[in-house]
């Protein structure tokens, strides 16, 4: 018959909730009579829950991601994951497809699980859902994502300067007519990037037209057909900035099927340095990421969540820099 706690408390003569209290490392308990403890528990090989017992150390969280198969998003969740398990975190990574009701179900999900904290790295369409979070005093950290106006700590890479780097080195390569294919959904970071290119192209004296900046969802095969209207224009652009690279290996085919050559022809600028800038043929020069340092801090905020869970404190929003990493798809315009 297997041991419980109740059989425990009777053999070390304490009761049920001083047990408790050394299981969890908690309360006033002397050193004396956590050693009984302790001793009776190996001599009856008891095994507090799973769920009850933090002896174990390991503690949950819940990640929200929109995609598991962006790479981009599969190496944040990885990053998370990685400094979680430093911190003995476990992470449970919840792909919610952009759907508002599936990101509703997970919340609920977790809250079941009792997590000790969640990271969220989707849009939330649904605002009111982390609303609600916030206010059952949940830790949450929002991380590659930003919802302007709510008290929530924050952790995200700076879009628009990684933009306005994108920009800036195609300008200093000699390109004046340059597009944009942008990732068509309601995202504050997409748009920065945008934002953040067309300044950049601004401060170099360069203009760009409203009708070279192309709304495309995140697929592969709309991202080819909107490149080969563009690319089968009379004046076709020079160069082409992607807000994500899987937007831009849909310019790489078209530009191969048109027998356009990149980066003597064509140079192309990525957003991210996942896995696909450095795959594809040639491989992409980019505006990387610190996912890494990200997932570090997104971990960190939500420990410091956690310590202050029934304290007020100071929201944080933590903005990393992102770099150029310059590789094959871009050249000087001959």
């Amino acid at each position: 018959m297997k041991t419980t706690i109740y059989d425990v408390a009777k053999e070390a003569n304490v009761s049920i909730s001083t047990v408790s209290k050394v299981l969890n490392h908690t309360g006033n308990i002397s050193e004396k009579t956590k050693k009984r403890i302790w001793k009776v528990i190996e001599e009856l090989q008891y095994q507090p829950s799973v769920v009850t017992s933090t002896r174990k150390m390991m503690k949950t969280i819940g990640l929200l991601i929109p995609d598991i198969a962006n790479p981009f998003m599969a190496e944040l969740a990885r990053a998370v994951e990685d400094s979680g398990r430093k911190k003995d975190f476990s992470v449970i990574i919840c792909s919610t497809d952009n759907n508002s009701l599936r990101e509703e179900e997970y919340i609920t999900m977790l809250k079941q699980k009792h997590v000790d904290g969640i990271i969220v790295a989707t849009g939330l369409k649904n605002s009111q859902a982390i609303r609600e979070l916030i206010e059952s005093d949940m830790p949450v950290v929002m991380l590659s994502r930003d919802i302007p106006h709510l008290p929530v700590d924050t952790v995200v890479a700076d879009d628009f300067k990684g933009g306005y780097e994108a920009a800036v080195h195609l300008a200093q390569l000699g390109h004046t007519n340059i597009a944009v294919i942008a990732e068509k959904i309601n995202n504050t970071s997409i748009k920065n990037r945008v934002i953040g290119f067309k300044e950049g192209l601004q401060v170099s004296g360069i203009k760009i037209d409203e009708s070279a900046v192309l709304d495309c969802p995140y697929d592969l095969s709309a991202s080819k057909d909107i490149s080969l209207k563009l690319l089968h224009q009379k004046h076709r652009p020079t160069a082409v900035f992607v807000t994500t690279e899987l937007l831009g290996l849909g310019v790489l085919q078209a530009a191969r099927q048109l027998h356009i050559s990149i980066p003597s022809s064509l140079s192309l600028v990525g957003f991210d340095n996942s896995i696909l800038a450095k795959i594809s043929d040639p491989q992409l020069t980019t505006i990387a990421q610190p996912t890494e340092e990200m997932g570090e801090k997104a971990i960190e905020l939500l420990i410091d969540g956690m310590a202050h869970s029934k304290q007020k404190k100071a929201v944080q929003r933590v903005m990393l820099s992102p770099s150029l990493i310059v590789r094959d798809s871009t050249a000087s315009l001959l």
